[in-house]
């Protein structure tokens, strides 16, 4: 038995390799760039937000112009979303500033990433080929189970429903259920597919999605997910990174995305007209 095995050391190995100065000043860089996604959307602090973006696009592309190239697509996503306000609005002005703006995040990146750079790191992969295993089925499962038992707390106690539009009329419900819905398949085509898939080019997976998770967890808070509904969205887009990286599958992600939104919508519902959807067992009393 080797009696030196779990023996604490007793000096540094300095002879072991380091990262070279760069490679901390490309984690600087990306930090930066997603990093003035809490200003540009959380804090709301514009054009302040911009001046870290514009200094972390420097660094990126002064120590690894490919790093640069690949955030700069990054941050044009971004800073078209920050062209219009984020608070959920159904009304026709509201509704058409969402699609152009959202449209547009992810085309001009899916253009400057494959048609200016000619690179193909940028994919909506809808089949695998792959059949979804019973684990991927049993998440499912989980997802709109947990859903059910903790969203309509989180909402109904913290007044986070006040972030959204009263729904009460017919076409508001169905306004508010197309929004849910386009919002919940835009996140995936822009966080996931686009944001995450950039940034795993150059980092390790923890790294990379840890950085999306700043972006799209800061553009929810916008969105309405505020008092403590970061300690919903943050797990929620890590796990979402994760599970996109595990299974290649947009059609998986989205499909758990949209599972997740079906119970918001209902609990949204519910909060603003009490007697629909009063199916919640966690509705605290009102």
């Amino acid at each position: 038995m080797d009696e030196t095995a779990g023996a604490l050391p007793t000096r540094v190995d300095d002879t072991q390799p380091r990262p070279p100065v760069s490679t901390w000043w490309r984690y600087v860089a990306a930090a930066l760039v997603c990093g003035s996604a809490v200003l540009m959307f959380a804090i709301h602090v514009r054009p302040l937000a911009y001046v870290p973006l514009v200094v972390g696009l420097a660094l990126a592309w002064a120590v690894d112009r490919v790093l640069g190239r690949d955030l700069l697509i990054v941050a044009a996503g971004m800073c078209i979303v920050s062209t219009i306000p984020l608070a959920a609005d159904l009304s026709d002005l509201g509704m058409v500033q969402f699609t152009i703006a959202l449209s547009l995040a992810v085309i001009v990146p899916y253009v400057l990433s494959r048609h200016v750079n000619g690179d193909h790191v940028i994919r909506f992969p809808w089949r695998t080929g792959k059949r979804w295993t019973r684990t991927q089925w049993a998440y499912l499962l989980f997802v709109v189970g947990a859903g059910y038992l903790v969203l309509p707390y989180y909402f109904l106690s913290s007044g986070a429903y006040q972030n959204w539009p009263t729904v009460v009329e017919g076409q508001e419900i169905a306004r508010l259920f197309v929004g849910v819905n386009a919002v919940g398949t835009w996140d995936e085509f822009f966080f996931v597919c686009t944001v995450f898939a950039l940034l795993r080019r150059h980092f390790g997976l923890w790294t990379a999605n840890v950085l999306q998770a700043l972006v799209f967890v800061s553009f929810l808070w916008e969105l309405g997910y505020r008092e403590w509904g970061p300690l919903l969205t943050i797990p929620f887009a890590l796990i979402q990174g994760f599970t996109f990286n595990l299974t290649k599958s947009l059609t998986y992600v989205l499909v758990v995305h949209l599972l997740f939104d079906a119970v918001v919508f209902m609990v949204l519902v519910h909060a603003h007209t009490p007697e629909l959807f009063d199916i919640f067992v966690t509705a605290p009393a009102r």
